[in-house]
């Protein structure tokens, strides 16, 4: 495996694998890599001939009050991490070299950014469409890979790709969770250890919600019963709890059949993001 920190030598790389007719594998990530990230690019060796894993704390979706500089950094443990997952490549660019110019040109993501996470943290999702295209026309890839963890950014990113027709199909993989049930995240590693044990509650109210809704249909009383039990079995503070339809991320109507139900809670000083995507067709 080998570690490029150019866009030049990242074309090169690209270009040739292009000339033999190579499939390219993409996994985006903030690097800090755990058994999530490590999932994707297992998925990614799969389905391709060339993984190239993606490694930037990108700091135009870091609002002002964000952790952009503490946000964790470890690449000596994130290359034999990623080597062990069957990554060729770790493009580990410095910001400077992914955004030497600013010429005024912007994406900005539509009404999916401005409920969820987006509610909170404006402007958010314009970092990540510019990180993820510019990614995207970098790497070329055959196959792009995300985490349901981010379902909010993943359908955005959906979005983006249908309407402006990206060359490239997008993989969607599974929540890789704790024991507990807690969704794997880098930003875990801030939890002290009351926090932590109170943090596996929030995909437990989750499976209560799911299964009110299931059982009656009735999204606000799912909501509400998650809502509850959050308050009840944690000292966390809910950023918001919502059941919208997937993946456009709307009100759910009487002919909604595929549901996300969302949930992000500060658990200490930490936001944790958990959800659950479902399917109430014919129930």
């Amino acid at each position: 495996m080998k570690v490029v920190t150019t866009i030049a030598e990242l074309k090169g790389i690209i270009k040739g694998a292009q000339e033999v007719g190579q499939s390219i594998g993409l996994v985006p990530t903030m690097g800090y890599l755990h058994e999530g990230h490590l999932t994707l690019a297992s998925e990614a060796r799969k389905e391709n001939d060339i993984v190239i894993m993606s490694i930037f704390v990108n700091p135009t979706q870091f609002g002002p009050n964000e952790d952009f500089e503490s946000y964790p950094r470890d690449l000596p443990r994130d290359t034999k991490l990623a080597e062990s997952a069957g990554v060729d490549y770790i493009f580990a660019p410095a910001v400077e070299e992914m955004y030497p110019t600013d010429g005024g040109i912007y994406i900005r993501a539509g009404r999916q950014s401005q409920i969820l996470c987006g509610a909170s943290r404006p402007g958010h999702f314009d970092g990540v469409l510019q990180v993820v295209a510019k990614l995207f026309h970098l790497a070329q890839p055959t196959r792009a890979y995300f985490g349901q963890k981010d379902a909010q950014q993943v359908a955005i990113i959906q979005t983006m790709v249908r309407d402006y027709n990206f060359p490239l199909e997008l993989r969607t993989v599974p929540i890789v969770r704790e024991e507990d049930g807690l969704a794997k995240s880098s930003r875990n590693v801030y939890l002290t250890e009351q926090d932590r044990s109170e943090a596996p509650a929030i995909y437990a109210a989750l499976q209560l919600a799911k299964d009110e809704m299931k059982e009656t249909g009735n999204a606000e009383a799912a909501i509400e019963k998650a809502r509850k039990s959050i308050e009840t079995e944690t000292s966390g503070r809910i950023d918001y709890l919502e059941l919208l339809s997937y993946p456009d991320l709307a009100q759910v109507q009487e002919n909604t059949t595929e549901v996300l139900l969302a949930v992000a809670v500060y658990i200490g000083k930490t936001r944790l993001i958990d959800n659950l995507m479902f399917s109430i067709k014919g129930e």
